[in-house]
């Protein structure tokens, strides 16, 4: 792989990082000297990093302003919350009619793997082991719906997923601890799954997004309030 190519993913990535937890804050302008300092490299790569982020809704490019991170709003979380539903809901269904033993092989292995990650990360509470976490988090979601063939459909899973979790790491940690089995939310989706029945693995996949995006909601209420 050409070196050029290797620091544009590596930029990428780390920006996409950084966006995700926090670091850069929603609207703070992406100035280059900024960037190349805490990344290490040059603003060629980290300019094609930034014009992936922004299809990806991650950040926006101002005229004369140049690239800033996207805003967070009540109103675009539940736009890319109820598209992912739809979109999510409907790759699922065709996963649950397509999908064959390496399929529910692989949502059994990866839910083994998240809920053994939640338990580390419980006991712990590292960066190391939540960043794990969030990686097991994405691949337990994706093999939900990886017997959809449609590279499309992933492509936006994907694309979605990163809109929606930069909206649930920050939030999350600054709330009370949930209420909610989260894990257990996981098992019985990835169990309706794996019964083939698309109606209950659906239903319960909506309402697993929805009840994280009302946390997110209530959050953004009281940070108003303050």
């Amino acid at each position: 792989m050409p070196r050029s190519t290797t620091l544009t993913e590596d930029a990428y990535r780390s920006l996409r990082r950084d966006i995700l937890r926090g670091h850069w804050k929603p609207q703070e302008p992406l100035r280059m000297h900024q960037l190349s300092d805490r990344y290490g490299m040059g603003q060629s790569p980290l300019r094609e990093a930034l014009s992936r982020l922004q299809a990806e809704r991650l950040v926006v490019l101002m005229p004369l302003k140049g690239f800033t991170v996207a805003p967070l709003s009540p109103a675009e979380m539940w736009d890319a919350i109820n598209f992912r539903i739809l979109l999510e809901t409907e790759a699922l269904r065709l996963s649950i009619r397509d999908g064959g033993d390496g399929w529910e092989g692989a949502i059994v292995a990866a839910l083994h793997s998240l809920v053994l990650q939640a338990k580390r990360v419980e006991e712990t509470g590292t960066e190391a082991d939540q960043d794990e976490f969030e990686t097991r988090h994405h691949d337990f979601h994706r093999a939900l719906i990886a017997a959809c063939h449609s590279p499309r459909m992933l492509e936006q899973f994907d694309r979605l997923y990163a809109e929606c979790e930069r909206y649930r790491l920050p939030t999350m940690a600054r709330t009370a601890p949930m209420r909610r089995d989260v894990q257990g939310e996981h098992r019985a989706i990835a169990e309706a799954a794996l019964a083939r029945d698309a109606g209950r693995a659906c239903d319960l996949l909506a309402g697993h997004y929805r009840a994280t995006a009302e946390r997110v909601e209530a959050q953004f209420r009281e940070m108003a309030a303050v």
